[in-house]
Order: C-alpha cells, then sequence, then structure tokens
C-alpha cells in the first residue's frame, strides 16, 4: 500500500502496519532509534522493550507530536504504573495522513478520503532479581484507508539487565510478533517483526551514555544489494549518544545507516540518517525535542513532553 510511505527508511516491507517503525518519543528519535537499552525513568521504553518499566514510571504521563513530511502527522501517548507485583503501562500510537484525493480508473477525481493507523498497547514487567527483570506487550492493531480496514493482534516480549554499579544495560526483545486480522487486499499485510539486542553504557568520567541497539536480526542475510560487508553490518545498527550535563540538560545525537543509504541523495555530506535532538526540564516537565534528516526530502521535527500526574 502506498500509504505506507512514511516509514520506508526502515527495513522490510511496507504493510499497512509499517507505522509501527516510527519512533514514539523525540529522545528516541533523536538517538535514531539506538533505544532499545537505555534504562530509566521515561515510560517510552514501554514501545521498545517492555522489560524497561519499572517503578520510576509511576504517574508519568507523556505526550509526543511527530510533524512527518507533507501533511502527515502522528501523535503517541504513554502513560505508566507501579504496584507490588510489577509495573504496569498503556501507550497510543496514532498517525493521520491528512486529506487524500481520490481518482477513479479513469483518472477522473472521485472527492477526498481520509487514511489512519492505530495501535493500543498494554505492558507489564516485574524483576526477576536485583538486577534482571522481564516484560511483555499485547497490541491491538487497526488501520484504515477510507472505507476500507487492515487489522491485527501482536506481543512484544523482552528481558533487560541492568548493573546500577557500572551503569551498564543491555536488552533483548521480540517485537510485533503476531497475527493479522484483515488485510486490505488478497495479500496478507505482514506485522513487521524485529528482533532486537542492544547495550547501553554510562560513561565514567565522562558524562555521556552510548547506546548501541542491533534490529531486524531475525532478517540477517537480506540487506539491500551492493553493499559491502561493513553497509551489512551497519545495516542493522542503531547508534546513540547522550550527554548528561545535568538532569535538566542533555544532549542527544544518533545514526541509522539503513535509513542514510535508503534515503541519500547527494554523493558527499548528506546527513540522511543521522539525528540530533535536546531534552530540558523545567519545574515538574521534562521536554524533549528530535530532528532526523531525510536528505533533500526534508526534516522530521519530533517534540515530547513528560510529566507525573
Amino acid at each position: 500500500m502506498g500509504l505506507a510511505a512514511p516509514a520506508p527508511a526502515q527495513p522490510g516491507d511496507l504493510t499497512a502496519f509499517s507505522f509501527l517503525r516510527l519512533e514514539p518519543s523525540a529522545r528516541a528519535a533523536a538517538l535514531a532509534g539506538a533505544y532499545t537499552a537505555v534504562y530509566g525513568d521515561d515510560v517510552n521504553a514501554l514501545f521498545y522493550n517492555p522489560a524497561g518499566l519499572n517503578e520510576a514510571m509511576h504517574g508519568q504521563l507523556s505526550l509526543s507530536y511527530l510533524n512527518h513530511l507533507s501533511d502527515v502527522n502522528a501523535g503517541f501517548v504513554a502513560y505508566g504504573r507501579h504496584y507490588d507485583f510489577g509495573s504496569l503501562a498503556a501507550g497510543l500510537r496514532f498517525l493521520s495522513y491528512g486529506d487524500l484525493q481520490g481518482a477513479d480508473e479513469n483518472g477522473e477525481r472521485t472527492g477526498s478520503f481520509g487514511a489512519s493507523d492505530v495501535a493500543l498497547t498494554l505492558g507489564y514487567a516485574a524483576a526477576y532479581d536485583d538486577n534482571l527483570r522481564y516484560g511483555l506487550n499485547v497490541h491491538a492493531v487497526l488501520s484504515s484507508i477510507d472505507s476500507y480496514r487492515a487489522s491485527a493482534l501482536a506481543t512484544d516480549f523482552g528481558v533487560l539487565y541492568h548493573l546500577p554499579g557500572p551503569r551498564f544495560t543491555l536488552s533483548t526483545s521480540v517485537n510485533n510478533l503476531g497475527f493479522t486480522l484483515d488485510s486490505f487486499g488478497e495479500t496478507t499485510d505482514e506485522l513487521p517483526l524485529d528482533v532486537r539486542v542492544g547495550v547501553a553504557k554510562r560513561l565514567e568520567y565522562v558524562p555521556l551514555l552510548l547506546s548501541v541497539t542491533g534490529y531486524n536480526l531475525h532478517d540477517i542475510g537480506n540487506e539491500p544489494e551492493g553493499g559491502n560487508a561493513l553497509d551489512n553490518v551497519l545495516d542493522h545498527l542503531a547508534l546513540g549518544g547522550e550527554f548528561q550535563f545535568s538532569e535538566a540538560f542533555n544532549v542527544r545525537f544518533g545514526y541509522n545507516h539503513r535509513r542514510h543509504e535508503t534515503l541519500k541523495m547527494k554523493s558527499r555530506l548528506d546527513l540522511a540518517g543521522v539525528g540530533v535532538g535536546f531534552g530540558i526540564k523545567v519545574s515538574r516537565f521534562r521536554l524533549d525535542y528530535a530532528f532526523n534528516s531525510w536528505s533533500e526530502a526534508g526534516g522530521l521535527h519530533q517534540f515530547t513532553v513528560r510529566t507525573k500526574i
């Protein structure tokens, strides 16, 4: 389906559910998606590895807005609670394509119509011991184009190992595993299955958090043609860093090689696949901003506000 276009820079075939690959928070977007092993108090970990949910997210509400290309806009909501039996979270992802012009087989316009995608997520995580956590998500996914519908049910499950002393985290998860209920056409719209492994380390003498996420690891060997061995490795890696100058101010950067190779239009100094951003804390609110380059096609601006309620 052509309307899956907002996620062309991600691996895998375009389907009705490609919007599930979008980064749901500005912090994650600035890190170019290298977020699977980032452990802390950000409830948006729900969308990467549910095992990252923890007591620090109790009562946290996150609202994100993504200004995509053309008239495409996306919104993301996440909320977390912690109880004696574990941590719970709920999330909502919504994508609108704006007003679209319809035409018949002869090219005659038939009026405008709408298209949108929505996914509802419920997550749970608990501690196995002081360092090891496990978690599970369930998703209900619906895509619509005019009067046509595609729907699916999916799940994520993952584990996360965190060492507070050396500030090191290792994470692994299986995302978007499920089945399609309805498709737009005769061909089944597949869910964007993603097997991920992430590592994050806060340096000891420099206020820098480094994060690496290996993604689409179940599909190694099916990289785009024309790349060398290094390209084939980088096609499965997202690299990010966050300068944590203080609790109130952070600067972020990231690079996704697959996005760069897919989106680049210049032979030199093309910043496609590069993400940058920052985060600030003002009173009870955390504000995050990210910019991701799509080469000459433009760039994506994303904003997130988090607070405790």
